[in-house]
């Protein structure tokens, strides 16, 4: 069996205390202290979070533009430098090969940041698609560590402690600067709901980075259990649970993030065909009457009993106290107030159709 890989944080993580399980092919921290502890420093003050496990892929070249708007679905003809976009890769189908962010970074020039348990995946249909364009693809994981700072007192505490001037950089923008002798790229991005800034840095200045926070006993150290939680109850998706091969962005509601208005990209004329006759399954917020917990792969029935979708994300939400899922149901049965049930071992549990953002955003727009 293939050894899980670690990311240049480890020891640090080890030191203080993390509990570690594999997530994506990494040995990766899960808690510190604990989730909930965890999730409430990130919604009221800051949590750091060790992303270095995330994958990055540089895409350079006379073509590169117009390989990357044809590989992927928001639309970035005449983007503006310094500017992030959200996006999937999408398979002919339709089917999501992954979520990512595309970084435009200059004129041909664009940075792509890929999901950890998609890396070897992902850079190979990025490769197998690249014939006939002038480009260059360039695997980049191996040189960046990423850290995401989160949090209402996120920017204080960069500006403050790290000496960085990110106040004037605007959500899902971002830009370079220079920080221990090395050139690093700081976003206004974040998987959490809250305002925050994703950093990637070479692997020693992450370390850097790290330790300098750490030290000043202003950051909470934050693992990807609380990541999961946070990011759940603002209703971002997560591949393998609300995105994945045979779920397109249509049927998870995100396709404000498929520009069907620009020239062909894979899956295209899927996308196209299915918003023209609409769905047949669809992404929804369940909110369950008890306080019983419906975890991913949970059946939910209708009111005969008869299977009509399954649970993708289920927590008792921290921030909210209430027992709350993401699920995928037959079309029929999305409609805001429709009474289900979930099936949770062997017992039902009543619940009802609600909205899949359970918890309010707070970026700093």
């Amino acid at each position: 069996m293939d050894q899980n890989k670690r990311t240049c944080l480890y020891d640090s993580h080890v030191k203080l205390g993390a509990q570690i399980s594999p997530f994506g092919g990494f040995d990766m921290p899960i808690q510190y202290k604990g989730i909930v502890e965890e999730h409430n420093a990130v919604r009221e003050a800051c949590g750091m979070f060790d992303v270095s496990h995330m994958g990055e892929v540089a895409v350079t070249g006379p073509e590169a533009e117009r390989f990357v708007n044809y590989i992927f679905t928001n639309d970035l003809t005449g983007a503006p430098t310094g500017k992030c976009y959200y996006g999937m890769m999408l398979h002919p189908t339709g089917g999501t090969v992954d979520d990512l962010i595309v970084y435009k970074r200059g004129d041909n020039d664009f940075f792509l940041v890929i999901n950890a348990a998609n890396i070897d995946k992902d850079v190979a249909w990025i490769t197998s698609h690249a014939t006939g364009f002038d480009v260059k693809i360039d695997h980049q994981s191996d040189l960046y560590g990423e850290i995401a700072i989160q949090g209402p007192k996120a920017e204080s505490i960069i500006i403050e402690e790290l000496n960085l001037p990110v106040a004037d950089l605007e959500f899902y923008n971002f830009s370079t600067y220079e920080y221990n002798g090395d050139q690093i790229i700081i976003s206004r991005t974040g998987y959490t709901g809250e305002d925050g800034f994703e950093i990637y840095a070479s692997n020693a200045t992450t370390q850097k980075i790290w330790d300098t926070l750490i030290s000043t006993g202003r950051v909470e150290p934050c693992g990807l259990g609380c990541r999961d939680t946070l990011r759940f109850e603002v209703g971002l998706p997560l591949y393998g649970d609300e995105l994945a091969d045979d779920i397109t962005p249509i049927e998870a509601g995100l396709g404000i993030f498929v520009k069907l208005d620009k020239p062909d990209f894979i899956g295209k004329d899927a996308i196209a065909a299915q918003k023209a006759e609409g769905v047949k399954r669809k992404l929804v917020g369940i909110e369950l009457q008890d306080r019983a917990i419906p975890r991913h792969g949970y059946e939910i029935l209708n009111a005969d009993d008869e299977v009509v979708g399954h649970v993708t994300t289920g927590y008792h939400a921290i921030s909210v106290d209430k027992s709350i899922a993401m699920a995928l149901v037959d079309a029929k049965y999305a409609a805001l107030g429709t009474e289900l049930k979930v099936r949770i071992r062997r017992k039902t549990f009543p619940a009802v159709v609600v909205k899949k953002k359970f918890y309010k955003k707070s970026y700093k727009q």
